[in-house]
């Protein structure tokens, strides 16, 4: 799975549970930049802070920072069996469904208006 996982929350965390349900869990964490030129804003946490997040607390994951310019360089490295995407996750640009290199899952919302990101953004969380 891929993701900014910006200030890791029980939303984020249902996401990565999915994936260790399902089997070995690669987790590709955005680039900085890729984040504000997606999103049009700087993520909270800088990319190591949000690599540390998830690998402190899921060890079994194997963490690893995306690529700048190639939004496929490390899910074709990873060679995947499935991809798992959040409820509201959108493909990066450019990438489409066929473009993916297994079959992609969406998971189910969990608690959106509770643990939606840019719910904590607006709170200040």
């Amino acid at each position: 799975m891929f993701g900014t996982f910006d200030r890791l929350h029980p939303g984020h965390r249902f996401v990565l549970d999915q994936g260790l349900l399902r089997g070995e869990l690669h987790v590709v964490v955005a680039c900085d930049v890729t984040v504000e030129r997606i999103k049009g804003r700087k993520p909270r946490q800088s990319q190591e802070e949000r690599m540390a997040a998830v690998a402190r607390d899921y060890p079994a994951a194997h963490v690893t920072l995306g690529d700048e310019r190639d939004y496929l360089r490390p899910v074709t490295r990873i060679a995947p069996d499935l991809i798992l995407l959040g409820y509201d996750q959108e493909l990066p640009p450019g990438v489409e469904v066929q473009d993916l290199p297994c079959p992609m899952e969406r998971l189910a919302a969990f608690q959106p208006d509770r643990f939606k990101s840019s719910l904590h953004r607006e709170k200040g969380m």
